[in-house]
């Protein structure tokens, strides 16, 4: 069964990569959620995606320059007025919410504007005291941080993230040391990419997919699926299903 996961939460709906984003995908019935991760000033992982804060927040600059109580005051509603007073979440915060839940995260690392020394290892740390593991899959357009993390554990899950086509992604995904390759969905229309990843053991996590067309693409290709729509894309699960 394909599983879908919610692009920064529920984030057609609510402010995305917010708690209230994460809470509304769950009830929605996803199977986990998407989002991604920088580090603060003193080092707190934070759940944001850009590197500057203009777009989602009332505030200015880049999240690297200011501290987590710095952050904590900005409102992060990204312009939906009913959420008015929302916070950027911890990395922490957010897995006290899916961890009980039992929801699976994909975690995109943002290590392509900022390089952030010790992440990695800062991921790896929260993710064993949150007792999470087996269940996040780490991302990233920076494939070096990929290939660190597979250095600094052996068995972590992770994909590698990517917008372009990709020759035979699976080999490469291999010798990366990467489980999963995360496409944007387009590349799922190129003639024998879903067959060469089943054939050889790389799962696809395809990105970012609303239209009911392409998200029936995406199970008939036996793709997971990353949507700002969990509701849409459950129940068109729901339907191939019962076919």
């Amino acid at each position: 069964m394909a599983l879908i996961y919610a692009h920064r939460g529920a984030s057609a709906y609510a402010p995305e990569n917010t708690l209230e984003a994460y809470r509304m995908a769950l009830e929605m019935g996803a199977d986990g959620v998407e989002l991604d991760v920088h580090l603060s000033k003193d080092g707190e992982l934070m759940v944001i995606h850009d590197i500057g804060l203009e777009r989602t927040t009332d505030g200015h600059g880049r999240v690297c320059d200011y501290t987590l109580k710095e952050l904590k005051k900005l409102d992060a509603c990204n312009g939906m007025q009913t959420y008015r007073g929302v916070r950027i979440p911890t990395l922490r915060e957010v897995y006290e919410l899916l961890g009980p839940a039992g929801a699976m995260v994909n975690a995109e690392i943002k290590t392509t504007d900022c390089f952030y020394p010790g992440i990695e290892e800062k991921l790896l740390e929260l993710e064993k005291e949150m007792g999470m593991a087996g269940r996040i899959i780490y991302s990233s357009f920076n494939h070096y941080t990929i290939a660190n993390l597979r250095q600094l554990d052996s068995d972590v899950k992770l994909g590698l993230l990517y917008m372009s086509g990709l020759y035979e992604p699976w080999h490469y995904a291999k010798h990366v040391g990467a489980q999963f390759i995360h496409p944007f969905f387009p590349s799922l229309m190129v003639p024998g990419l879903a067959a060469g990843c089943q054939e050889n053991g790389v799962g696809i996590n395809a990105w970012t997919v609303d239209d009911p067309a392409m998200l029936e693409l995406c199970l008939q290709s036996g793709a997971n699926i990353i949507t700002n729509v969990p509701d849409v894309a459950v129940q068109k699960r729901r339907e191939y299903e019962a076919k």
